[in-house]
């Protein structure tokens, strides 16, 4: 994050999928429609369904963490679909970043918490302290710029860069129209906005058959 915290998302697949092979390596071996091949089967399903289950309950907890540290959330519009079809096509499955960002918003909205989505694009190679475009492989860790000497740590930069994009994104929220990466409204607008269309309601008269 922006305010330096660091969480390593645990391995939830990596650590049960040597059970998760030698579950499937028994069910392929099980003759189909066979009573031992469905209890197989339902192994298989009970083991997915914990992943699932304890990859869930570590994104809500960290949802509410974030919210916990302030009252704004700034994630990028990252379309993890290609990212899960790409070189970390395993990673990305396993840390479900996209099932993370939607509860995320469902808490904010939950919580009362403004969210918002910002552009992506150069947010780990730009200094985050004077602007200027600092390049590095992924291999790279430590971000170190040669502008003004700030130096960070590689993903603490990139969420100081989302942080600052974000701000200047609600600065100029309603000015140019253009700023549709706020999905959400901010904390109050939706009462105040189903207040006003019971007022309309409240406001017309049904006409009544002669």
């Amino acid at each position: 994050t922006s305010d330096g915290v660091i969480v390593k998302p645990p391995k939830f697949f990596k650590k049960l999928q040597s059970e998760l092979k030698l579950l499937q390596r028994r069910l392929s071996r099980k003759q189909k429609r066979s009573k031992n091949y469905e209890k197989q089967r339902l192994k298989v399903a009970r083991l997915h369904h914990q992943i699932d289950n304890t990859r869930k309950d570590f994104h809500y907890k960290q949802a509410h963490a974030l919210c916990d540290a302030g009252d704004m959330v700034f994630m990028e519009d990252l379309d993890y679909r290609i990212m899960a079809k790409g070189l970390f096509k395993k990673h990305t499955l396993d840390a479900a970043f996209g099932q993370f960002r939607a509860i995320v918003k469902y808490v904010c909205w939950k919580r009362g918490k403004f969210f918002a989505q910002i552009n992506a694009r150069g947010t780990s190679q730009e200094c985050p302290e004077c602007g200027g475009e600092v390049k590095k492989d992924l291999s790279v860790r430590i971000h170190d710029c040669p502008r003004c000497g700030y130096k960070t740590d590689r993903d603490i930069a990139a969420g100081q860069n989302i942080r600052n994009r974000g701000i200047k994104l609600i600065s100029t929220v309603g000015q140019t129209g253009k700023e549709t990466a706020c999905a959400d409204v901010l904390p109050g607008a939706v009462k105040n906005q189903s207040r006003q269309v019971s007022k309309s309601r409240k406001g017309k008269t049904r006409k009544t058959k002669p």
